[in-house]
């Protein structure tokens, strides 16, 4: 061991023999509390940038880089995914730009993007291609019309179009849409999908109606057979998200929230789910760093390394970041 290395191995046992090193005791016995983790959904509702009619936030405020920075400011965050925000159409190359802007600032962790193009356009791909070779723009994220435009020869060719380039496909969903998308994903192994937010899976369809108001957006079991079958194409992932927001009548918690989560993670495995904020629309019901803290309270019984691929290692794989 060098010089440099030995006195940083002994500074650190030195501070944790004392008292009031409590915090870094806990965290080297405890590796998870040091997990770096990489944002795969983050949202910005600039509305200094981009004006007010166009979207609206759970809750009033302006959502940019800066807001960003503050939310996570007690989370290892070390990276991020700009996702788009669905600004009105005639913007939408604004915004592909603007997230080229942030990814070129090294003073924010937004590394890569994810922007908004029309998978049933005839112009889809003189679009898409002149962002071939990016090393920011990821993909695109694309909001199904009809299960029957996921057979559409427009949108297949597509879809195969940003396999071709190496860019990827986020979808949310209905979980009753769940077998159709599973359809589309199987007829183009070239290219590789993103089902968000857990597919929208309702924490009430496993939990006691005794806690629970209101009756939740799908069957348990029907859903757990959806996610299945979307699953068995190995050209798919899963960020574990958006369930923190999905529905309210029932406390948010990682005992309310596991069983979904759970299924999510067994369902996919280790190397297929990925982290994810859904900020700022997460705030309809609780913070960055409280979300981060439910999700590893959930998962603080499996491997180390299992929990490192969720939080960070599967983004730098699938992202190339």
């Amino acid at each position: 061991m060098n010089r440099k290395k030995f006195l940083t191995s002994a500074s650190v046992l030195a501070l944790a023999s004392f008292p009031a090193c409590s915090l870094l005791s806990s965290n080297l016995r405890n590796p998870s509390a040091l997990l770096p983790i990489i944002d795969t959904h983050q949202h910005l509702a600039d509305l200094v940038r981009f004006g007010k009619a166009w979207t609206s936030p759970p809750v009033p405020g302006n959502y940019d880089m800066k807001a960003y920075m503050e939310a996570v400011s007690n989370v290892n965050m070390v990276k991020a995914v700009y996702m788009e925000v669905a600004v009105p159409v005639a913007r939408r190359h604004e915004e592909a730009l603007y997230a080229i802007e942030m990814c070129k600032d090294k003073s924010n962790p937004t590394v890569a993007a994810v922007i908004c193009a029309d998978l049933l356009s005839p112009d889809f791909e003189t679009y898409i291609t002149q962002f071939k070779g990016s090393e920011y723009i990821k993909g695109i994220r694309y909001g199904f019309r009809s299960t029957a435009s996921m057979k559409d020869p427009q949108l297949i060719r597509n879809v195969e179009v940003l396999g071709r380039l190496n860019m990827s496909l986020d979808f949310t969903i209905s979980p009753a849409w769940l077998p159709a998308v599973a359809e589309l994903i199987k007829t183009c192994p070239g290219s590789r999908f993103l089902v968000n937010h857990c597919g929208n899976v309702d924490p009430r369809a496993f939990l006691d109606p005794a806690i629970t108001s209101g009756k939740a957006n799908h069957d348990a079991n029907e859903w757990i057979a959806a996610m299945k079958t979307v699953a068995q194409n190995k050209n798919v992932v899963c960020k574990i998200s958006g369930i923190i927001s999905i529905s309210s009548g029932y406390p948010k918690s990682a005992e309310t929230l596991a069983p979904g989560i759970n299924h999510c993670l067994d369902i996919f495995g280790p190397n297929r789910v990925m982290f994810a904020s859904d900020w700022p629309w997460c705030l309809k019901a609780s913070e960055i760093e409280n979300w981060v803290n439910i999700l590893k309270e959930i998962v603080k019984n499996r491997p180390y390394n299992e929990q490192k691929k969720l939080f960070h290692d599967n983004a730098v794989k699938f992202y190339n970041i």
